[in-house]
C-alpha cells in the first residue's frame, strides 16, 4: 500500500463508486418501511415476505435451472471447442465464429434464436432459454480456456501421448488439470451471466415459466419495493460464496503451476 502513494485517493474513489450502491442497496434491503429509498426503521420484515412470496421464489427456482444447464453445456461445449482450437486447427474463420455471439448484440441473437425455434417448432419454456443461454455462455468459455491453452506446454501432451496415453487418457490427466481454473472460471462468467440475463430469455421464455429478472421487471413496473431490495441482497451473498469456494477451489492447481 506504501507505493500506491497519491495513487490512493483516486483508487478510493474508483472503489466507493462501484462499490457504494451495492451497500445502500444492502443497508435499505433491512428497512422497516414500505419506501424503497428511504429508511424507516431496521427489521427482517422484508426477508420474510421474500420468504413467503412463492411466484417470486418460483422464478428464482427456474433462473437457478436455466443457469446450471446452460453453464453444463457451455463448459462441456466451449472446452472441447477451445481445445480443438488451440491445437488441432488454426482457423482464425473458426476464431471468429467461436467468439462471435458473446460480441453480437443480444437483441440480435435473441430475434435469431426465437427465429430459428419457430422453424424447428420448439416449444418456449425454460429448456428453450438454458439452450439460448447456454449459446452466448460457450463463447466466453471459449474465451477464457483459449487463454489458458496458450500458457499450457504442449510438451506436455506429446510426452503422454508418446508414453502410450490414448487423446481422452492425455485430456482428462494432463490438458485438463492445467486449464482447471480457467474452465471454473467460464463456469462461473456463464452461471452469472445467464442468473441476470433478460433480453434473451424475454424473447425465448414461455408465459408460464418466467425466470428472475423477468419477475422483476414486472414488479419495477408499479414501483421498487425493499422486497427487492432484500432478494437482491440474497443473490449478492450466494454470488460472493460461490466466488470464494472457486478461489479455494482453483488455488492448489495455481500453486502447483507457479
Amino acid at each position: 500500500m506504501k507505493a500506491l502513494g497519491w495513487l490512493r485517493l483516486p483508487l478510493a474513489l474508483c472503489f466507493a463508486f462501484l462499490y457504494l450502491p451495492i451497500a445502500v442497496l444492502v443497508v435499505m434491503s433491512f428497512n422497516g418501511g414500505r419506501s424503497a429509498f428511504s429508511m424507516g426503521g431496521v427489521s427482517l420484515r422484508w426477508y420474510a415476505e421474500l420468504a413467503g412470496d412463492s411466484e417470486l421464489l418460483r422464478s428464482v427456482v427456474n433462473s437457478l435451472l436455466v443457469a446450471t444447464g446452460a453453464t453444463v453445456i457451455a463448459v462441456v461445449l466451449g472446452t472441447t471447442l477451445a481445445v480443438g482450437l488451440s491445437r488441432y486447427t488454426r482457423s482464425a474463420a473458426l476464431d471468429a465464429y467461436a467468439m462471435a455471439p458473446a460480441i453480437m448484440p443480444d437483441l440480435v441473437l435473441a430475434i435469431g434464436l426465437l427465429a430459428f425455434y419457430s422453424l424447428v417448432a420448439m416449444t418456449l419454456g425454460l429448456m428453450s432459454v438454458m439452450l439460448a443461454h447456454a449459446v452466448f455462455g460457450m463463447a466466453f468459455v471459449v474465451a477464457v480456456v483459449r487463454a489458458r491453452m496458450a500458457q499450457v506446454d504442449p510438451s506436455l501432451e506429446e510426452a503422454s501421448r508418446d508414453l502410450g496415453a490414448g487423446a481422452l487418457t492425455t485430456f482428462v490427466r494432463i490438458t485438463l488439470p492445467s486449464i482447471a481454473p480457467a474452465v471454473v472460471a467460464g463456469a462461473l462468467l456463464t452461471f452469472t451471466l445467464s442468473l441476470d440475463e433478460f433480453v434473451i430469455a424475454f424473447f425465448t421464455n414461455g408465459p408460464t415459466t418466467p425466470t428472475l429478472p423477468i419477475s422483476i421487471y414486472s414488479m419495477v413496473r408499479f414501483g421498487v419495493t425493499p422486497e427487492i431490495n432484500a432478494l437482491a441482497t440474497v443473490l449478492l451473498l450466494i454470488s460472493f460464496t460461490v466466488v470464494i469456494a472457486a478461489a479455494r477451489t482453483t488455488r492448489p492447481t495455481e500453486v502447483l503451476d507457479d
